[in-house]
């Protein structure tokens, strides 16, 4: 019995011993893992918040101090070395040159009696000014008299003005009476002049074609008129008529004096604002939107809206948006330009005169430039009704008021590639290389797209970039490249001896003392210089052979999205400006 007693008591001891150290090895398990639980670094979750800036970009002013990653956030001023921004470099020592040669013979000399040609110009007020350039070259080539141009009444512009009501006919006449005789209309005690036969010529016309198809029928019938008289004259001519073309664009078509003077308040009024202004001229239409084939992230509503405009044009290809973004022809948003010109160093400070006409979604597509560049101004914010009243009527003697605005600006900004926008760039190369910026929007819109995986800093750099060849500098076009009245080589001549002179004494200035050149003492060269190692859009037609032929890396190359060569009459009148 007590034996038995004793074997009970040592099992229970042995369980008991048992018991306790499973305990203890428990115990020590649990410690071990509390000490890995808490050791451990914390779960990485940078990527859902990746993903998550991604779906719902949080306000672009909130700054996240996160260590992982930094918010794409827009910085409220521009550029420390802001001096740069409002000048083009070198610009002081290229001008206009379009005086004629002394082979150019004199019209009196040339001109037949018994030639008279009539033009009627198509499109916008900047289309038609082309057609008037040519028609003066036109006449010029066949030894014609020029009558004064008519001006398109009838097309989508719905404008009744006539050339003189918008530009000084006076003035014109007599400016070019050594180059080509213009009248008004021809004399009554002339010899009678018969009724215009009417014929068309094709784009881009030569001068042997002019000699070929027109030549014949004026002598025949003494009296022509070239009816839609839009870009039928050649991009390349002999030198003396690019010249005479010059003395057109830039000296003889003059506004009248009530346009002038209008004018030239409203820029009064935008340089009583600040000393410096940006002029942006915006085409954000429906119907350019439509004809673009882009697509801006308005969901099924623009999509049906845009859509049903677009299918007024029998002639237009089904719209692919990707691939339009993807060649440049999708014109930048509000938001985009205004992200731009921050990243070019322009701060919210900075004064804006935009002219345009009715922007798709009205206020709410404006707001985000808006925000970014508060000091926002239009004809209609710095004039009266009462001011504009004698204009308002009239949609190309409104265009000619922010045509002198964006003329006389210190920056002038485009989203487009149309007529207004060529003219400019080609007016202010004439008068001094006025910083002109045009999007580079072929390598801009991945840029854009991809801003949300970006800095700012990242973003910024990008920009400035892809923007070199795109910002109205001397030389960033090779002669030949481009619309003739976007890119006037012939007619801008360069001061090359007091060029070489500054060039030989900065080297003086920076070598000669020791000091070895860095990329900060560079810093604002990036505005003017072009790498050849920028990255290579694939859809950039004829890029390649570009870089290959010089350094210009995103050499200026004309966009065809303007329409120009549409069937559609309506619609290409339409983009025309």
């Amino acid at each position: 019995m007590i034996s038995s007693q004793r074997r009970r008591h040592h099992s229970n001891s042995r369980h008991s011993c048992r018991l306790r150290v499973l305990c203890a090895f428990s115990v020590v398990i649990l410690f071990f893992f509390a000490i890995l639980f808490f050791s451990a670094p914390p779960p990485r979750t940078d990527h859902l918040l990746h993903d998550r800036h991604r779906r719902s970009p949080l306000p672009r002013n909130v700054v996240d101090n996160s260590h992982e990653m930094e918010k794409f956030s827009v910085p409220v001023s521009g550029r420390k070395s802001s001096s740069s921004i409002w000048r083009s470099r070198d610009s002081e020592f290229f001008y206009g040159c379009s005086n004629a040669s002394n082979k150019f013979v004199r019209a009196d000399v040339i001109t037949r009696s018994n030639r008279y040609l009539f033009i009627a110009t198509s499109g916008g007020l900047n289309q038609q000014r082309t057609g008037i350039i040519d028609a003066v070259v036109a006449a010029r080539i066949l030894n014609a008299t020029l009558v004064v141009p008519k001006l398109d009444q009838r097309s989508y512009w719905r404008d009744a003005s006539d050339f003189a009501d918008i530009f000084d006919v006076g003035w014109f006449i007599s400016f070019l009476s050594h180059d080509v005789k213009i009248v008004k209309e021809p004399l009554k005690n002339e010899q009678k002049v018969p009724s215009p036969y009417r014929m068309r010529v094709p784009r881009k016309c030569s001068e042997r074609c002019y000699e070929k198809r027109v030549l014949p029928v004026l002598m025949k019938r003494h009296a022509v008129q070239l009816s839609k008289f839009d870009y039928r004259l050649a991009n390349r001519l002999q030198t003396d008529l690019q010249k005479l073309r010059c003395r057109v664009n830039y000296h003889a078509l003059k506004f009248t004096d009530p346009i002038h003077i209008m004018g030239g308040e409203l820029v009064h009024r935008m340089k009583l604002q600040s000393q410096h202004y940006i002029a942006l001229h915006l085409r954000f239409e429906p119907d350019m939107l439509a004809f673009s084939g882009c697509y801006y992230g308005g969901g099924e509503k623009e999509i049906r809206e845009l859509g049903a405009i677009r299918k007024r044009w029998k002639t237009l290809h089904v719209s692919n948006p990707d691939r339009a973004r993807r060649q440049g022809r999708c014109p930048l948003t509000p938001e985009e330009v205004g992200l731009m010109l921050r990243a070019l160093g322009y701060g919210s400070d900075v004064h804006i005169y935009v002219a345009s006409g009715e922007v798709y979604g009205g206020e709410d597509t404006l707001a985000p430039l808006k925000a970014l560049f508060p000091n926002f101004h239009s004809k209609d914010t710095i004039a009266s009704k009462d001011e504009l009243k004698p204009f308002s009527a009239f949609s190309s003697r409104m265009a000619a008021l922010d045509f002198i605005v964006c003329d006389e600006s210190d920056v002038f900004v485009t989203n487009n590639n149309g007529n207004m926008a060529k003219i400019l760039a080609g007016r202010r190369r004439y008068f001094g290389h006025k910083p002109t910026i045009r999007p580079n929007a072929k390598k801009l819109y991945r840029v854009f797209g991809n801003r949300s995986n970006m800095t700012w800093g990242e973003f910024a750099s990008k920009v400035r970039s892809h923007q070199r060849g795109f910002m109205g500098v001397p030389n960033e076009m090779r002669p030949g490249r481009g619309e003739f009245h976007e890119n006037p080589t012939t007619c801008i001549c360069e001061n090359s001896d007091a060029k070489a002179k500054k060039e030989e004494d900065t080297r003086s200035r920076k070598f000669g003392e020791g000091k070895i050149l860095t990329s900060k003492d560079g810093e604002d060269s990036d505005d003017h210089i072009n790498n050849a190692d920028d990255d290579l859009d694939p859809d950039y037609d004829g890029e390649l052979a570009a870089l290959q032929e010089s350094h210009r890396s995103n050499e200026t190359v004309s966009s065809d999205y303007d329409g120009l060569n549409s069937d559609e009459p309506e619609l290409e009148e339409m983009l025309s400006d």
